[in-house]
């Protein structure tokens, strides 16, 4: 039996219709599509209790990025199997933190694979020695390199995690990044509760920044199950998930402009991102859009009202914005700090899995709206991607400034389209179907996101998956720091401003 393959999609798949085979299999079949490089990349890689008691199964999701399919297979592992199978990892560096996570969860080791830490240090881990005394970092011997340790205590006091670096001087030869100190068990609370409402707000929390993306993936993973959609609601949508984009992309670029000196740039993008998270919440009541998005239906449809005062404020911010980004970027102090500082080559982006704004600041043209349209991308907004060559700040900075102004086109475009007067009310009673898979990949403002639910016989929930994009990205950062100045660190790390949150699930 072949890939089962589909569409990005609002359907459920019977997991009886995905194959199964042998790991030997499953290794040959996966490493046939990988070794194609940019074609394919791995949406998710996932293991579940099998609904019979028995074992384990593991489903991968393979993205087609050359004709917007998605592959679909499995392969079961008995409680009485080799411990040790062999790691996809040591041929194709982008499953390092799918394979780590299986190790975590369910003690498989993976024979070959070159990074075998922890990715988190959850409380259900099924190696419990496994602590943060004890991580295992790599260790600088020769006596011309030191380490300098950063966190757990962020400097910033956000969220916790470890910057170990290992320089040579100033000049950093490796930095090695350790996240999951506060593994908050999400996709258990989504699993084990029934409630809709519970799991939408539980989306809303997965990355505090991206509650609308979030909060989108898990409405269509739920209406997937029942194959529903509906036009109106899926522009509504998009237009709450580009103004999500507007305003993160104009705050990191003031951030940015911060980590420069450019104190002009910064306020002038901060204001702007408040004028963006305003008017979302003119919209709906909550400056991040949350409570905006629901399962098959809203409770604050875009009133012809709403939509002229939106496209007002969209207008005026495009413009403003536009404006302030010509003086940001013709500023020599600004070029001399962005340009040729944190590149990562489309190459290395290809090898780590990166996604979103990051790989397409290196010449990936990898986004979810373009290669595996959805909602009002399939049908409403052709989109077409900024994708750049250079790959360093100076890339990532100009990406997110021309995005956002793509944005804020896109979102004029929905919002003048005819209003729609009778969208549904929200639907939080319907029941998942048995032996069903159902996912969605959907592009965050930082890029694929990633959410898939696996039933057993009786609807119950095997198992709800989530990929943030900081997942692959965060490896980025490390790359992009090599070779550079210790303190060229807090402005790498900004153009990326990768989540720690979305990591720690």
């Amino acid at each position: 039996m072949d890939w089962y393959v589909t569409k990005n999609i609002r359907r459920a798949v019977p997991t009886e219709e995905i194959p199964c085979w042998p790991y030997a299999r499953f290794y040959t079949e996966t490493t046939e599509k990988l070794i194609e490089g940019e074609r394919y990349h791995c949406a998710l890689y996932f293991g579940v209790p099998a609904a019979d008691g028995r074992g384990l199964i593991f489903y991968v999701l393979l993205a087609d990025d050359a004709t917007g399919e998605v592959l679909l297979a499995s392969w079961k592992y008995g409680y009485y199997d080799e411990e040790e199978v062999p790691s996809l990892t040591a041929r194709f560096p982008a499953m390092h933190p799918f394979e780590r996570e299986i190790t975590e969860q369910f003690g498989i080791r993976f024979s070959g694979h070159p990074f075998d830490k922890p990715l988190r240090f959850a409380q259900d881990r099924a190696d419990r020695g496994l602590t943060l005394n004890n991580y295992p970092f790599w260790r600088a011997d020769d006596p011309s390199l030191h380490e300098v340790n950063v966190g757990p205590i962020h400097a910033g006091i956000i969220e916790p995690g470890v910057f170990r670096f290992v320089c040579n001087g100033e000049r950093i030869v490796h930095l090695e990044i350790v996240l999951g100190f506060q593994h908050r068990g999400v996709e258990r609370l989504m699993r084990e509760t029934g409630n809709r409402l519970r799991q939408t707000t539980l989306a809303e929390t997965i990355a505090g920044d991206s509650a609308v993306s979030h909060a989108a993936a898990f409405c269509q993973v739920a209406e997937g199950f029942a194959g529903w959609r509906c036009g109106a609601l899926d522009a509504e949508r998009a237009v709450a998930a580009e103004m999500e984009r507007m305003a993160m992309h104009m705050a990191d670029t003031g951030a940015l402009c911060m980590d420069t000196g450019y104190q002009l740039g910064q306020v002038a993008c901060e204001a702007l991102r408040t004028m963006t998270i305003n008017t979302t919440q003119r919209w709906c009541g909550n400056r991040f859009g949350k409570g905006l998005i629901r399962p098959f239906g809203t409770r604050f449809p875009l009133t012809p009202e709403k939509r002229e005062l939106m496209a007002g404020n969209v207008t005026d911010i495009r413009r403003r914005y536009e404006e302030a980004g010509q003086d940001i970027f013709t500023s020599p102090s600004v070029l001399a700090r962005f340009e040729d500082c944190g590149t990562v080559t489309r190459q290395q982006m290809i090898r780590i899995g990166a996604v979103g704004m990051a790989a397409r600041s290196a010449g990936l043209k990898r986004d979810v709206r373009y290669t595996h349209p959805y909602g009002a991308y399939a049908e409403t907004v052709e989109h077409n991607p900024v994708v750049l060559e250079q790959g360093d700040v100076m890339a990532r900075a100009m990406l997110r400034y021309r995005e956002a102004l793509q944005s804020a086109d896109s979102v004029l475009a929905l919002l003048g389209r005819e209003p729609e007067t009778d969208l549904p009310e929200p639907d939080f009673g319907r029941r998942w179907p048995g032996n069903a898979l159902s996912f969605v990949l959907t592009e965050g403002w930082r890029g694929e996101i990633c959410h898939a639910a696996v039933t057993g016989p009786d609807g119950e929930v095997l198992a709800y998956k989530i990929k943030d994009p900081s997942l692959h990205n965060w490896y980025a950062l490390s790359l992009a720091v090599r070779g550079a100045g210790i303190s060229d660190f807090p402005v790498c790390n900004k153009s990326f401003d990768l989540s720690y949150c979305g990591h720690d699930l």
